[in-house]
């Protein structure tokens, strides 16, 4: 995904006052020294010819992917404008989300939004997006022309397209690597098949943050996946052979029906019940439960998870890995595993890897004392459990093949 930084920017400078050149710093929170863009382009008319200087007055939270971002940001301009539409909920964040889930709109409104999008050779698309900074744009030095202003267009466009065409081959690199759909497959060929499905998926996620789910964003989205070509027709439905009517009626009539009741004799071993009903994977539920407890004691001891990157590591990774068991055992639990034993052990090969991350960097900040004694010492018992549970679950599936 797009390395997104707005969150964490204190102050920053942009100076589009030579032509062709964007020059700026950004001061970002964990960092003493500024972000330097260095980029070719030049920005959209509002702000073409002129030197901006942003505040953020909201409370900033570090990156968690701060310590990967280059001090030198080198390379092209994407979309720079200071007059992006975007609406704005008119209540707390919390609430609106509340509201949503009631299935109620919170009240909104149209602002214009900072919208700073660069391409960078160390790492990738990066995007600061606001409507909360503090602007302040000097007189422009300069305007652009109208066939200069569709040149910027065109420049900015083709940033997008080579970027777009490393996630391309990203995809095209593990689609070669990948065994005929014909013969049978082992772990490693589903992990190489899952690795083209995070390609695919970041590709896609990519479109989505870049054009929005407008229905012209979702042809270029499909165009640009490869789901259609140049027809227009396509994407109704018609290839399918089934009106959109119908297909609302049989989802409508699938979410109508009782899902299936787990197997009896395997309930305490694949699935148990929880109080409202709900059911899950014991190890998942295992692995949910003591990344739950371990976030509630940082919050009881006052820690912000994301001012330390071991901290942060120790516990997001603790609960991706709670996240990636459900993904692996949820059909099971639930009696409807239509998955073949060596896909089920890739899913699980996954959560692993995960969980070895956590572990890192339970071990990195074990020795900051940041953690009472109790809590590490607990927390090393859980994981390594959970990790015992994984691995003898992807012992009992390889045995079944």
């Amino acid at each position: 995904m797009a390395f997104r930084i707005h969150d964490s920017v204190v102050r920053g400078e942009i100076d589009n006052r030579r032509k062709g050149k964007v020059q700026g710093r950004i001061w970002v929170e964990g960092r003493a020294e500024p972000v330097i863009l260095e980029l070719e382009g030049n920005a959209w008319p509002d702000l073409a010819g002129c030197l901006l200087t942003f505040t953020n007055p909201k409370a900033r939270s570090r990156h968690q992917h701060l310590d990967s971002l280059e001090p030198l940001q080198q390379g092209t301009i994407g979309d720079l404008t200071a007059s992006r539409k975007v609406r704005v909920f008119d209540v707390p964040l919390e609430e609106a989300l509340s509201m949503i889930r009631r299935k109620e709109k919170p009240p909104e409104h149209l602002a214009n939004s900072l919208y700073l999008e660069w391409f960078s050779e160390a790492n990738g698309r990066v995007v600061i997006e606001s409507a909360d900074y503090q602007l302040k744009i000097s007189a422009p030095q300069w305007r652009l022309t109208p066939d200069e202003d569709a040149e910027r267009a065109q420049q900015a466009a083709h940033g997008m397209v080579q970027f777009m065409q490393r996630l391309t081959e990203a995809v095209e690199e593990h689609q070669q690597n990948q065994k005929d759909p014909e013969e049978e497959w082992d772990e490693y060929d589903y992990e190489e098949f899952l690795k083209e499905s995070d390609a695919r998926t970041e590709k896609y996620l990519e479109l989505l943050d870049k054009y929005g789910d407008s229905r012209d964003a979702q042809d270029k989205i499909a165009r640009e996946m490869g789901w259609h070509g140049d027809g227009d027709d396509e994407h109704d439905g018609e290839g399918l052979g089934i009106s959109e009517e119908e297909m609302n009626e049989i989802c409508e009539a699938a979410a109508n029906e009782p899902p299936p009741e787990p197997d009896p004799s395997r309930e305490g071993i694949d699935w148990i019940r929880m109080e409202d009903g709900e059911i899950r994977h014991p190890l998942q539920h295992r692995c949910a439960e003591s990344a739950i407890k371990l976030w509630r004691a940082c919050d009881e001891l006052g820690l912000d998870k994301c001012s330390d990157a071991d901290l942060e590591q120790f516990v997001s990774e603790f609960q991706i890995t709670s996240a990636k068991l459900a993904g692996a055992l949820c059909g099971i639990a639930e009696g409807q595993n239509f998955c073949d034993d060596a896909l089920t052990v890739a899913y699980l090969k996954r959560a692993l890897d995960h969980l070895h991350k956590s572990q890192a960097g339970l071990e990195a900040v074990a020795p900051k004392k940041l953690l009472p004694e109790t809590v590490l010492r607990e927390a090393r018992q859980d994981l390594f459990e959970v990790r015992e549970g994984i691995l003898r679950l992807m012992d009992e599936f390889r045995g079944r093949r």
